[in-house]
């Protein structure tokens, strides 16, 4: 076995764990605490003022322990520009949220454009410099893909856009980004490796394995109560990575599968948001997205986040029988 794959793990979670206590002295010094919306649940009122903006923690591990293998793993150049891409639109959102007291953060249309624009970058760096190609894998059917041939393009923004905005909103409670996320990161790593054991090494697991790192070292600050939150920073940085990983592994088709929460996050507020408009102002849960109904229908915090972790487990433990 290659335990060479344990140490860009073990790089981004000691780098995380340490910079995380400096890092929330310096967001408490800067006053960048998180704002709660009164519309929220009452219970998360008390969060009010933790600092937010911890992706940033997030990211340097990861930035950090996968620049020791770009020389020899180009492939992580892209997931990395994804990520850091998404991460900085995330940022702009945050700091116009908490520094500027401007709620809303950025306009829609203008955090709509900024994803756009790195996706853009991303699909034409696939075409243009990777070998990745139109195929995606089926689930079940164990070696069968779909060419998505000229609706490829129109695909990857699809799956960017969607799988990122699903992790923005799974980002709500103490520590359910972060479960989640690590599980699916870990289900990208095992599926690299069981790749490239058959020899087909796309060479990715070593941001793989970092993000796992990052986020089990940002964990130990972020289970509830959090000492601090990851913000947009942290969710759309997470959900490009999720995204441009799964295309790079020829995987999107698997996302709805392992990133389950994700999906039913966002489904949730579709829903909430058609069914309020279709009977006049009903609503079909008591708050989306829909961790917050099981909140207000008497959950505690901590056992929505380790329900949602666990169907997470199972749900990528199906997505290694589905490859």
């Amino acid at each position: 076995m290659n335990y060479g794959i344990v140490k860009p793990v073990l790089a981004a979670f000691f780098i995380s764990v340490a910079l995380s206590p400096l890092m929330i002295r310096y967001l408490h010094k800067l006053k960048f605490g998180q704002f709660i919306r009164g519309e929220g649940p009452e219970s998360h009122l008390k969060k009010s003022g933790t600092p937010t903006m911890g992706g940033l923690i997030i990211l340097l591990g990861i930035v950090i322990a996968s620049l020791f293998y770009v020389k020899d793993y180009p492939a992580v150049i892209p997931i990395l520009f994804v990520t850091l891409g998404f991460g900085f639109i995330g940022f702009i959102d945050d700091y116009i949220k908490v520094v500027m007291k401007r709620n809303l953060g950025l306009k829609a249309w203008q955090k709509m454009l900024g994803q756009i624009c790195v996706t853009g970058i991303f699909a034409y760096y696939l075409i243009n410099y990777t070998d990745t190609g139109t195929l995606m894998l089926i689930p079940f059917t164990h070696g069968k893909y779909l060419d998505l041939g000229i609706f490829f393009v129109p695909g990857i923004f699809l799956i960017l856009l969607g799988t990122v905005n699903g992790a923005n909103f799974t980002d709500g409670l103490d520590g359910l980004a972060s479960s989640v996320t690590v599980l699916i990161a870990t289900f990208f790593t095992v599926a690299a490796i069981g790749m490239g054991a058959s020899g087909n090494d796309p060479g990715i697991w070593p941001i793989s394995c970092a993000t796992v790192g990052s986020l089990l070292g940002f964990l130990v600050f972020n289970v509830y109560p959090a000492r601090v939150f990851m913000g947009d920073t942290g969710s759309l940085a997470l959900g490009g990575f999720v995204a441009a990983t799964a295309v790079m592994l020829k995987l999107p088709l698997f996302i709805p599968i392992v990133a389950f929460i994700y999906m039913i996050e966002v489904i949730s507020v579709m829903l909430q948001v058609c069914y309020f408009k279709v009977t006049g102002g009903k609503r079909l849960f008591k708050m989306a997205p829909i961790h917050h109904h099981f909140e207000l229908s008497g959950w505690p915090e901590t056992k929505v986040v380790a329900i949602f972790a666990i169907v997470t487990a199972v749900s990528c433990l199906i997505g290694l029988v589905a490859i």
